[in-house]
């Protein structure tokens, strides 16, 4: 089997959060899709052993932030390589208390929606959650981005507990400068490209890079990173 074969699939990016009392999460996801236009009912595929799956089967809402292509990797990285169990990914972050009662994360967003649960499916690892739409607004014209732009642009990374994650082999000579992968979160830095939305041009070799450079991913330190074979 080719799992190569899944890349065709189109996907968005989107923050997923939900909560109950005080306790408040959001995560990365990409497989939101609407199921039906009558009633207007969403549905999203969340791993078991995420926090945000725990608040979810609890509270029985989520809200979906759908994002924008201007997000940072960084503010990405924040809601997709941390957990909610070690730390609170809404600090810092613009966001508010819906008609649910579940955070909406306004910041980097066009558009949100909020979900009221009402269905869901058992599929191996990740849970189905299926809702009629209960709240939505457009916040910006900005272009959402797509699954592929964060790939194929931005140079983003996809979690190992994300439903479209395969596991990728380390690709030779593709470029003259050595590449560098992060150990936390795999984020490759190709010197052919650089990091231009922290201000590093294109063709600055690793060895070139300031010393206190992070991850612009998950902001992991230069000393966390491995040189691609």
């Amino acid at each position: 089997m080719d799992a190569a074969a899944l890349y065709s699939i189109s996907y968005g990016l989107y923050v997923v959060c939900s909560g109950t009392g005080d306790k408040l999460n959001g995560q990365i996801a990409n497989t939101v899709i609407q199921v039906s236009a009558h009633p207007p009912t969403l549905s999203v595929c969340i791993n078991k052993e995420n926090l945000t799956h725990k608040l979810i089967t609890q509270s029985g809402v989520f809200t979906v932030s759908v994002l924008s292509q201007n997000a940072p990797l960084s503010f990405i990285g924040n809601f997709g390589f941390k957990s909610g169990r070690d730390t609170s990914k809404l600090d810092g972050i613009n966001y508010k208390i819906g008609q649910t009662g579940a955070p909406v994360v306004l910041e980097n967003a066009v558009a949100y929606f909020e979900v009221k649960v009402n269905h869901q499916t058992e599929v191996a690892t990740h849970t189905d959650f299926i809702g009629e739409l209960v709240a939505a607004e457009v916040l910006t014209k900005d272009e959402p981005m797509t699954y592929a732009y964060y790939h194929k642009v931005k140079k983003g990374t996809t979690p190992k507990n994300a439903p479209s994650y395969v596991e990728e082999k380390k690709i030779e000579g593709v470029s003259k400068m050595q590449k560098y992968q992060c150990s936390v979160c795999d984020y490759i830095y190709d010197p052919a490209a650089g990091d231009p939305e922290n201000g590093v041009a294109a063709g600055t070799a690793w060895e070139d890079l300031p010393e206190d450079w992070d991850c612009p991913m998950c902001g992991a330190s230069k000393d966390e990173f491995e040189k691609v074979d």
